[in-house]
């Protein structure tokens, strides 16, 4: 779970959002997004942002893609396609959960359903499906004049 955290912790919006991995299995997480000021998108009704929902989503599914004891650094993935069914607000000042489930791979990509809750899975505020590319090049581009793509 540290290395899974740690990995989490490496990506700059997810760090910034706050998120926590709190629990994590071969091809299932649970991604906790904790409730703070600077997370509300309506300031009258102290409700987040509907993008910290989607943040979470996405990092949750990517975080299911990933094999555990993989790190970061040694296995890219890149969303390919994200489907959000947004279901209802989220309860202003209650932490938010994304429980996620790789359901197939096959050598380049994987495909995960996921729903973010409060109270319980059986209650959604959102679900979503999506694909993402595994096993991308993680190495960046040479952005130098003149260099090959």
């Amino acid at each position: 779970m540290e290395l899974a955290n740690d990995s989490m912790l490496e990506i700059p919006h997810a760090r910034a959002l706050g998120l926590k991995v709190v629990y994590f299995a071969d091809d299932k997480v649970r991604v906790k997004a904790g409730y703070a000021d600077h997370l509300v998108g309506d300031p009258d009704t102290g409700v987040v942002h509907g993008g910290v929902l989607t943040a979470l989503l996405d990092n949750a599914c990517g975080m299911a893609v990933r094999p555990p004891g993989v790190e970061r650094a040694d296995l890219a993935i890149a969303t390919l396609d994200l489907r959000i069914d947004y279901q209802g607000a989220a309860q202003p000042h209650r932490d938010i959960f994304a429980e996620a489930s790789c359901y197939k791979r096959t050598r380049n990509v994987a495909f995960v359903r996921a729903t973010a809750y409060q109270t319980s899975p059986d209650e959604p505020i959102a679900t979503c499906v999506a694909t993402f590319m595994i096993g991308t090049s993680n190495t960046p581009r040479d952005k130098t004049p003149g260099a090959a793509p």
